[in-house]
């Protein structure tokens, strides 16, 4: 399948108006909802430089979900804008079909807070995207990794990535078979919103623990949630997993407006929707910089689902 951003580029006609402003098509990035999708362009990096991108991407000013606070942007906005610029680029770039399924290996970030300042108009960022490690199969790929640097006004901001496998309809079928797309049971009872930096209960992702001070939550899933489960799945979604990380670091440390400004995710597999799934957080001591480190868990059946250390920062006071 040609880039679209090549296809273009070939006879593209001299710009004479303004430029205009635009989300990429919500399939590019897996969304179902328009108001999902961050990205709102991609070129060709560096001259010269294989496999190298400039993906655009807006942070709005306000989300049903991951909506400003404390004077920063959920930087959660920044960890979906990631995982949107590997979708894209692997549908435009790389040729993988439409309905083909990703599998999310890790995901990590690290970032100045200065990066998640909130101003005037929704935030103008550029990811600087180069992928490699790249596995081809036929005219498409098998999968990648690709390394992030983020741009605001001309300054980096951020640096990031993430590793993905993708695979065909038919061979999905082959590995997950007739997997529920819903829980099948009720929520659990959630812990109190405030404890973990949200006000909605809708939003709050861990469990009320059988004991008050136990750092061990059930994940509540919640297939009805219009932005975590954007569109039917057969499994929890990595944003879920890492949202309920999150959420966890700052109740085990009592932090519920913490800002977090790293990330270091690994996934091992499947998190299953019809199994209960237990997030853990042990806590570590401040760094040099008074930062908070986190290492949150997620396990099913006994068997690791999910690993995460955090790197939370205290809010001014």
């Amino acid at each position: 399948m040609p880039s679209t951003a090549q296809t273009a580029g070939t006879d593209r006609a001299p710009v004479t108006g303004p430029t205009l402003t635009a989300t990429v098509p919500r399939e590019y990035v897996h969304r179902a909802s328009v108001a999902e999708v961050f990205l709102t362009g991609w070129q060709p990096g560096q001259a010269g430089t294989a496999d190298s991108f400039v993906v655009r991407a807006q942070w709005p000013r306000g989300h049903a979900l991951f909506a400003p606070a404390g004077g920063h942007q959920d930087p959660m906005l920044l960890v979906e804008s990631i995982r949107q610029t590997g979708s894209l680029l692997a549908h435009t770039e790389y040729g993988v079909p439409f309905g083909h399924r990703f599998l999310m290996w890790d995901m990590s970030y690290t970032a100045t807070a200065s990066a998640f300042a909130t101003g005037s108009a929704p935030t103008e960022v550029e990811l600087h995207t180069v992928c490699r490690d790249i596995v081809r199969r036929g005219g498409t790929i098998a999968g990648m990794r690709y390394d992030v640097s983020v741009r605001r006004d001309g300054l980096t901001v951020a640096r990031g990535g993430a590793r993905f496998s993708c695979t065909s309809p038919a061979a999905h079928r082959r590995l997950r078979g007739d997997r529920p797309t819903t829980t099948g049971r009720d929520l659990p009872v959630p812990v109190a919103p405030a404890t973990v930096g949200r006000t909605d209960p809708r939003h709050v992702v861990l469990a009320r623990p059988a004991a008050a001070e136990e750092a061990r939550w059930e994940l509540r899933v919640d297939t009805d949630h219009p932005v975590l489960f954007d569109h039917p799945v057969d499994h929890a979604p990595g944003m879920l997993l890492l949202e309920a990380a999150r959420q966890a670091a700052r109740a085990a440390t009592r932090q519920p407006r913490a800002l977090l400004l790293g990330l270091d995710a690994a996934f091992t597999r499947y998190a299953e929707l019809d199994t209960p799934c237990w997030i853990q957080a042990r806590v570590d001591g401040p760094d040099a910089a008074g930062d908070i480190r986190v290492t949150v868990s997620g396990t099913q059946e006994e068997e690791q689902v999910f690993t995460a250390d955090l790197l939370l920062r205290r809010p001014a006071a």
